[in-house]
């Protein structure tokens, strides 16, 4: 299996991974001045926002870089570190100080939910596994998944934004299987991906998923979007149809 990435798909990878940090700096600065936080704050709040996010995105970037989560089929996984500790640190950050709540509370619904239109790019595990690139047992049921999840994200933004009836339970649906596609997806490819874990695709292994620039999927995108899944969820727990 040829290893390497067709060129298209690797400058979509590597141009979202650029593109990404500074949106979403934007959006938080956008939340911050949104937010009740006292206006002589805010500014301090922002730079402390971003130097918590770009310290993650950075730190996640020079692990993907270097090759540290690339391993052997007689070796432990090291991607789950990037994947369970930004979700675990900043969910606390958030939800656990009054400031990070105030700064959630202030992001409008549908951005949370239309933000993960990016989900669209799980079109390249698709794309690998019909060149033979990725196994089917993972790209199938991610590629897909992400791109329903990626596809309806903008629609299901404007029905909440438009308070069509329903529309809180549908984002909630939304949520939930974008979710479980998210379980399987990360489930998968660590079965698939050469480590002790692997139980799956021992013929034609799932290398790209822990080599640059596919590893910032699980060690980056992955971790934001159940970040935003969750805080999606708990704002929608705040209100009833």
């Amino acid at each position: 299996m040829d290893p390497a990435i067709p060129d298209f798909w690797r400058m979509a990878l590597v141009g979202f991974q650029s593109i990404a940090p500074p949106l979403v700096l934007l959006a938080l600065w956008a939340s911050i001045r949104r937010s009740r936080i006292p206006a002589d704050q805010q500014l301090a709040t922002g730079v402390i926002a971003a130097i918590v996010f770009l310290g993650w995105f950075f730190t996640a970037l020079w692990f993907s870089r270097s090759g540290t989560f690339v391993t052997g089929r007689d070796e432990a996984p090291l991607v789950q570190f990037a994947l369970f500790t930004p979700i675990i640190g900043l969910l606390l950050l958030l939800l656990l100080t009054g400031r990070g709540r105030e700064i959630v509370l202030a992001v409008p619904q549908q951005w949370l939910i239309g933000a993960q239109v990016y989900r669209s790019l799980g079109a390249v595990f698709l794309a690998l596994w019909a060149t033979g690139r990725s196994p089917g047992e993972f790209a199938l049921p991610a590629g897909i998944g992400d791109i329903i999840v990626g596809v309806a994200a903008p629609l299901v933004a404007v029905i909440y934004a438009k308070g069509v009836r329903g529309a809180i339970a549908i984002a909630r649906a939304w949520n939930v299987f974008g979710m479980l596609d998210l379980i399987v997806a990360v489930t998968t490819g660590f079965l698939t991906a050469p480590s002790l874990m692997q139980v799956l695709a021992i013929d034609r292994p799932n290398e790209l998923i822990t080599a640059y620039p596919l590893v910032m999927v699980p060690a980056f995108l992955v971790p934001l979007s159940i970040i935003l899944h969750v805080l999606s969820l708990w704002k929608l727990s705040r209100r009833s149809d």
